[in-house]
């Protein structure tokens, strides 16, 4: 099985768990944040993933953003040499009256980019909380960034409609994301060696 032990632990943050890329989606999550819990849960279980996961620290900036370290590195640790994975994944998952794209590269070249409309996307987003927490769309991406930067992701969000809450947005943005990086990390039989004319993803 393709799986990695989590570990980071700070001045900070003190941040333990195992990721396995080959898993059946099943969880055992506590970050002291009940959105990130619950978004991570449905990221792991539309993924296929297994991921246990224990954090506490001082501020909630820091434990969502060490977090997304841990994870991003524990992730390209599990790839190991990446041979024969099929490299991209592309999904779009619909909650309610929001559909959301997950676009991701197993580049080894970090980047994050998200696209949405204006109207009334924005509205959705701009200074909105996850239900009754003060759990906002800037710490989702904050966890994005650091994941796709230590994990060597290229990931590429769009925002298609964003007619509901912010809780339906960002639950759908993880379960496409899931879905998508579930995709990009199988195997494909028919790849023989690192899927780069390079030769190597680093």
């Amino acid at each position: 099985m393709r799986k990695a032990t989590i570990k980071r632990k700070t001045t900070e943050v003190d941040i333990q768990g195992e990721f396995n890329i080959d898993g059946q989606g099943e969880t055992k999550i506590d970050t002291g944040f009940g959105p990130l819990d619950h978004l991570l849960t449905v990221f792991t279980f539309h993924g296929l993933f297994d991921l246990q996961l224990q954090a506490q620290g001082d501020l909630q900036h820091h434990i969502i953003e060490d977090i997304g370290i841990a994870m991003g590195k524990a992730l390209k640790v599990a790839l190991g040499q990446m041979e024969g994975i099929k490299r991209y994944g592309c999904f779009t998952a619909v909650m309610d009256k929001v559909s959301v794209e997950a676009a991701i590269d197993i580049s080894g070249r970090p980047s994050l980019h998200g696209e949405m409309p204006k109207a009334p996307v924005g509205s959705v987003v701009a200074d909105k909380t996850f239900d009754d927490t003060n759990f906002t769309f800037k710490h989702a991406e904050e966890f994005l960034e650091a994941f796709v930067q230590h994990g060597g992701v290229s990931l590429v969000y769009n925002i298609k409609s964003g007619q509901g809450d912010l809780h339906h947005l960002l639950e759908a943005l993880f379960k496409a994301m899931g879905k998508a990086l579930d995709e990009a990390t199988q195997i494909d039989p028919r790849r023989k060696g690192v899927p780069s004319t390079k030769g190597i993803i680093d």
